[in-house]
């Protein structure tokens, strides 16, 4: 296959870590999206000999993988489904047999039960999936449980039941709870089955805040909790608080690192060069403040001089302008990325903290530290600067794209 050697290296680079994988051709279409307890293991698997014709037919396609790291196997599911029907991509035909995979189903009721069903039936009820493994799916209900109470009963009962003993059902069978409060948990559960978890949290830390103000302590405290339970759930503000406290002590930094901007070199055997800036903000995409810019000065393959090009314009500029200036840097490279990049802003007398993420072995390198960082395997730290390396990568390559397209209609 003749871009075997490619997949391979792309494959080489990904983290041993729970997630979702995309599969995208040349024109980034996505051809098939998959769950992995290791997003490494799963992928090399793929590049095997024995595969079927179909999986085959598949890789001759692929030019491109992108991921998105998940809490664990479990929650990657949620995602898996979620985005195999937003984007139905041309190879995931057995999530759309409805019939053989189960589903949740939310009941059109005055009190909503919320249960795991094999039949989509016309009755006005919400169902989320098809989900291609029950007993994850099981997993991935008692973690929304646990911070979202809901009756699970098929038929509302007389008397309250265990769940209700236990504090994972709000009893709505003996008046526990009015219809209306339960219906917001409802519209909450239902948000996270549409993958919108981290719309969740902000509403949830707004009315956390609200309860603050209002000196309603344990509402307050009872919400912290339930918002640092779902950030496992989605790209939520908790987790990401997490990460970003964990690495201003790693790094020793004097300030919390809330504005991030991170930089990828992307091309191809050196034509249509081109880099990306990404800016995070509090541990989320800052989309507004994303750059694109166009290789102008570098006419051969080198990524340290594109890497030198890129960032003294940009800081140029954020100097010339008096603009805010970030507190980390991230530079999707090694030792000698990391090198160039504070090369280029000690010219311009700026003294920044810059991280780099090798590609090989996802090693992390500090400004000023000559060994790589020890970082604790899969933490909130380790996961954020993935996941800015990740957005990174994807913007560049969005962008390289688009170039190759303008040429071949020129």
């Amino acid at each position: 296959m003749d871009n075997l050697n490619k997949l391979k290296e792309i494959v080489a680079r990904m983290p041993e870590v729970a997630g979702v994988y995309l599969m995208k051709d040349k024109d980034a279409n996505i051809l098939y999206i998959g769950k992995a307890k290791s997003l490494k293991k799963r992928l090399q698997s793929y590049l095997r000999q024995g595969l079927s014709n179909k999986t085959l037919a598949l890789l001759s396609n692929v030019a491109d993988i992108e991921y998105k790291i998940c809490q664990n196997e479990t929650i990657s599911l949620l995602l898996e489904a979620e985005l195999v029907h937003k984007y139905k991509p041309k190879y995931n035909v057995l999530l759309r047999d409805d019939k053989s995979f189960p589903l949740v189903k939310v009941t059109n009721e005055e009190f909503p039960a919320v249960f795991i069903t094999r039949k989509k039936e016309l009755d006005g009820a919400r169902y989320f999936g098809p989900y291609i493994d029950a007993g994850l799916l099981r997993q991935a209900l008692k973690i929304i449980r646990r911070s979202i109470s809901f009756c699970s009963c098929r038929k509302l009962p007389k008397t309250s039941c265990m769940y209700y003993r236990i504090g994972l059902c709000p009893a709505p069978c003996i008046g526990k709870i009015t219809k209306d409060v339960y219906a917001k948990s409802i519209d909450n559960i239902c948000l996270i089955f549409e993958g919108r978890a981290g719309e969740l949290i902000s509403k949830l830390s707004k009315q956390m805040e609200q309860d603050v103000k209002a000196h309603n302590f344990e509402a307050a405290a009872e919400l912290r909790d339930k918002i640092v339970a779902l950030g496992s759930l989605g790209e939520g503000k908790a987790s990401s608080q997490d990460g970003l406290l964990s690495l201003k002590d790693i790094l020793g930094l004097k300030h919390i690192p809330v504005r991030i901007e991170a930089f990828d070199i992307s091309n191809i055997s050196g034509k249509d060069a081109c880099g990306s800036m990404i800016t995070f903000v509090n541990g989320t995409p800052d989309k507004n403040n994303y750059r694109r810019f166009k290789i102008k000065g570098v006419n051969k393959i080198d990524d340290y001089l594109m890497l030198r090009e890129v960032v003294a314009r940009r800081y140029r500029r954020v100097v010339e302008e008096k603009l805010t200036l970030p507190d980390l840097l991230l530079i999707d490279g090694g030792k000698g990325h990391l090198a160039v990049a504070k090369e280029e802003l000690d010219k311009l007398g700026l003294n920044l903290p810059i991280i780099s993420i090798a590609k090989e072995k996802d090693n992390i390198y500090f400004s000023g530290r000559v060994n790589k960082l020890s970082l604790t395997r899969n933490s909130e730290a380790q996961r954020l600067i993935w996941r800015i390396r990740d957005e990174a990568h994807r913007f560049a390559l969005k962008y390289h794209h688009l170039l190759r397209r303008k040429k071949l209609y020129l």
